[in-house]
C-alpha cells in the first residue's frame, strides 16, 4: 500500500489516501497515549434550567470567562464556539450547550484525571460568577426538547435538520445526551483490529458499569442507561455494533468502505454546505450534488470519519464511545478500565478469550439488553456482572504491570476502585438514582443536580 502524509488540503485521487489516515495512526508501543472525552450539561443554578448561549450569563459568556486560563476562542462568524491551548487538548460545544472537555493525548491515567481536576476547577470558577452549574449525567434528567437552546454552529443546524429523516431521538442524541470516551492508539492493522473487536464486543459492560440516566422528564424512564438506548434509535446507518468488524478480512480498507458507505452530513468550505444523505464515493468520483465537479480533500474525509457514530471509532486511533457520562471518578475510571484492558498484551488475550465464542446475535442481543437490565443482563448464561468482574481484574492486572506511578509511588489501578464497588454490589449508578428518587428525593429529579454536579 502506497503511504502518504499529504497536507490535509491536497484533493483525495485515490481510495489509498483514506486508507493512509487509518494506517498511519499505527505506532510502536513507547508512543501510545491515552485521551479522555467527557461532555456535562451546562446549566442555570436558580432554577436548573438549560442554558442559551447569548446573553450575560449564557454559554458564551462562560467560554469567554475560561479565557482568562490561557485558552484562545474558535470562532464560527462573530460566535465563539470552541476554545483550544496548546498541550491542553480543546473544550467545544455540543448542539444542546453541553460542554465537551477534549483532552491532549497523555501518557497516563494520572495525568489525564489532573488534568479533568484542573478542567473542572476552572469551569467552576468561572461557573460560579454566571450562575452557572455543570451536571454530570448520561440523560438530562428533567429537560424537554423544547426547554433547550440550540447552539450557533453550522454543522448541527444541518444535523438537525437530517436527524428525524432516519431515526427518532436524533434529536435527543445531539441534545439530551451526555458521554465519557477514551482515545487510544494501535500498533499495527492488526493490532487495530484485536483492539477494536475485543472492545466492540465489551461495550455493552462498559454501557452498563456506567448507567446513569434513569430518568426523562422528571420521571423514571424504564431504563438505567437512557442514552444507551437513545443510540438504538438515533441513525441505524451510522451507529451500532458494526458487525463486519468480526468477519475475516477486517482491515484499515475495510473500515474505510463503511465509512464510505455512511451518508454525508455537510461540506465546509468557508461555511458549510449541507450535504446531508448524499455518498462520499460520488464525492470521490467529483459528483457530489451538493458541491459538483469538486473533489474532497484529506480534511473532507476526517470530518466525514467523524460523522460515524459506533460504539466504537477507528479514525487515526480508536475511540470507544460506550460510557454515561458521569462524575470525577467515573471519568478517571474510563481511560484506567480500557488502558488497563487493551495496552497490555497478556490482558487484551485474557478479554479477547472472554469474547472469543460470542456470535453476531450474542453480541446484539447484549447490545439490546443492558439498557434496561444494566448488570443482570446475560450473554451465553453469564451476567454482565461476572463478566465485570473478571474484566476488572484483567485491566488491574494490566495497570499493575503498567507501572506508571505517580508522585506517591501509586500505580493506575486505584482509578478502579469505583467500578469495583459497582461490580461488587451489582447496582449500577442509576439503580442508586433510582432509590433515592424513590427515597430521599421524594420524587424529585433536581435533587440529582445537587449530588451529581462537578
Amino acid at each position: 500500500m502506497t503511504s502518504f502524509r499529504s497536507d490535509k488540503s491536497e484533493p483525495v485521487t485515490s481510495k489509498d489516501q483514506l486508507i493512509a489516515v487509518l494506517a498511519n495512526g499505527s505506532k510502536p508501543k513507547d508512543q501510545w497515549r491515552l485521551g479522555t472525552e467527557h461532555e456535562k450539561f451546562a446549566y442555570r443554578t436558580t432554577d436548573f434550567s438549560a442554558l442559551p448561549y447569548g446573553g450575560p450569563k449564557g454559554i458564551q459568556a462562560f467560554l469567554n470567562g475560561l479565557t482568562r486560563f490561557g485558552w484562545q476562542g474558535v470562532y464560527e462568524g462573530e460566535n465563539i464556539i470552541a476554545l483550544t491551548q496548546k498541550g491542553k487538548g480543546s473544550v467545544s460545544l455540543e448542539p444542546g450547550g453541553q460542554v465537551e472537555l477534549s483532552g491532549a493525548p497523555l501518557d497516563n491515567v494520572h495525568q489525564t484525571c489532573a488534568e479533568v481536576s484542573d478542567h473542572l476547577k476552572q469551569v467552576k470558577i468561572v461557573g460560579d460568577e454566571l450562575d452557572i452549574g455543570m451536571l454530570g449525567l448520561g440523560f438530562t434528567p428533567n429537560w424537554r426538547r423544547d426547554d433547550i437552546h440550540w447552539m450557533p454552529k453550522g454543522r448541527y443546524k444541518i444535523m438537525r435538520e437530517y436527524m428525524p429523516k432516519v431515526g427518532t431521538m436524533g434529536i435527543d442524541m445531539m441534545t439530551r445526551t451526555c458521554t465519557v470516551q477514551v482515545n487510544l492508539d494501535y500498533a499495527s492493522e492488526a493490532d487495530m483490529v484485536k483492539k477494536l473487536r475485543v472492545s466492540l464486543a465489551l461495550q455493552p459492560i462498559a454501557t452498563a458499569l456506567w448507567a446513569n440516566s434513569p430518568f426523562t422528564e422528571g420521571k423514571p424512564n424504564g431504563f438505567l442507561s437512557y442514552r444507551g438506548n437513545v443510540w438504538h434509535h438515533t441513525d441505524p446507518a451510522r451507529s451500532g455494533l458494526i458487525p463486519f468488524a468480526f468477519e475475516d478480512g477486517m482491515s484499515f480498507e475495510r473500515y474505510v468502505d463503511y465509512v464510505l458507505d455512511v451518508p454525508m452530513y455537510f461540506v465546509y468550505r468557508d461555511g458549510f454546505i449541507d450535504a446531508s444523505g448524499q455518498s462520499f464515493r460520488d464525492f470521490l468520483k467529483g459528483q457530489l450534488p451538493a458541491y459538483p465537479g469538486q473533489l474532497p480533500t484529506v480534511a473532507d474525509w476526517e470530518d466525514h470519519m467523524s460523522t460515524a457514530f459506533p460504539e466504537v471509532r477507528v479514525k487515526s486511533y480508536i475511540e470507544l464511545r460506550g460510557a454515561d457520562s458521569g462524575p470525577w471518578g467515573s471519568i478517571c475510571a474510563l481511560p484506567a478500565f480500557w488502558v488497563g484492558l487493551l495496552y497490555d498484551t497478556a490482558s487484551l488475550d485474557g478479554a479477547a478469550d472472554i469474547v472469543k465464542d460470542w456470535t453476531a446475535e450474542d453480541r446484539a442481543q447484549l447490545y439490546r439488553a443492558v439498557p434496561t437490565q444494566g448488570l443482570k443482563a446475560k450473554i451465553q448464561g453469564r451476567t454482565v456482572q461476572d463478566i465485570a468482574l473478571q474484566l476488572l481484574d484483567l485491566s488491574r492486572t494490566g495497570l499493575r504491570r503498567r507501572a506508571r506511578l505517580d508522585g506517591a509511588g501509586m500505580d493506575e489501578t486505584g482509578f478502579l476502585v469505583p467500578l469495583q464497588e459497582i461490580a461488587s454490589s451489582g447496582i449500577t449508578p442509576a439503580e442508586r438514582m433510582l432509590a433515592s428518587y424513590h427515597g430521599a428525593w421524594q420524587g424529585d429529579v433536581t435533587k440529582a443536580f445537587a449530588e451529581y454536579s462537578y
